[in-house]
């Protein structure tokens, strides 16, 4: 087996009394697509945040390339090749897509006995890595970063990290505010980045979404892995019952039942 890109052994993280991770041991390696599934508050963002810099594992350990790293800052994580798409893409609505692709690592040329923003080039080079994972409607490096949709943004946010020189690649909920065809075209991007030989996270709540594209999963429950298998090992059914806490909603079942059987009789005996 190849070395992972990334690989968590035991990794936990606490914030003072109050335990968020509980001994997470994951990895991922080049072209393969992780999805990391679970409810609100099952602690993926606090798991993204350890990975991408924010946080320290309380204990634990991280590896890149089979050798432990301790990342001290996201811009430290990113340098070396981890990089984060947020939710909403982490871009600016009111920039061009050239200068939001290129935003901190802005190309200059000469002008005179100065340096300044050379536009063309940013343009040239953002429009072309975009329409490199599929999006063909973008063709304008001009062209405002809030007319695009949802998809596009993710689009863009994902073909900066990949030109920027991303190995691995967290993508965070990133189809949760898009329609069906917005999804689909970042779910074909995940593909793409997959083909590229990207190791990819892809953090969702969405059965549908992860099955699409994963090739290996994890159930984050209350900070704990409480599944962690390869595709095709269990139906979304089963996944989706991992999630919800199975034995919770076994509970809940017999409990509605009872209160609906209960109202029953008290309605037989009052006619």
């Amino acid at each position: 087996m190849a070395t992972p890109i990334i690989e968590l052994r035991g990794v936990n993280k606490s914030f003072g009394p109050v335990d968020v991770l509980h001994d997470i041991s994951l990895k991922v390696g080049a072209g393969e697509v992780l999805c990391l599934l679970g409810d609100n508050g099952a602690g993926k963002s606090t798991l993204i945040k350890t990975l991408s810099g924010v946080h320290k594992p309380t204990s634990g350990t991280v590896l890149m390339d089979g050798k432990p790293v301790v990342f001290a800052s996201p811009r430290e994580a990113s340098d070396m090749g981890v990089a984060t798409v947020h939710q909403f893409g982490g871009t600016f609505p009111l920039m061009s897509v050239g200068r939001c692709f290129f935003v901190g690592r802005e190309p200059t040329k000469r002008w005179g006995p100065l340096r300044v923003y050379d536009r063309a080039t940013a343009n040239e080079v953002a429009v072309k890595a975009i329409q490199g994972f599929g999006i063909t409607r973008i063709d304008d490096g001009d062209r405002l970063v809030g007319g695009m949709s949802g998809g596009e943004r993710q689009s863009l946010a994902i073909a900066r990290a990949v030109h920027f020189g991303a190995r691995l690649l967290i993508l965070d909920e990133p189809t949760a505010a898009l329609g069906v065809k917005q999804a689909s075209h970042v779910l074909r991007i995940v593909l793409e980045a997959r083909r590229r030989g990207l190791a990819v996270i892809f953090i969702t709540h969405q059965v549908t979404h992860a099955m699409a594209v994963g090739d290996h999963f994890a159930v984050l429950i209350r900070g704990a892995l409480a599944a962690n298998f390869r595709k095709g090992e269990k139906t979304r059914e089963e996944i989706t019952d991992l999630m919800a806490g199975g034995e919770s909603l076994a509970n809940l079942d017999v409990e509605t039942q009872g209160v609906m059987d209960a109202e029953g009789a008290r309605a037989s005996t009052v006619a």
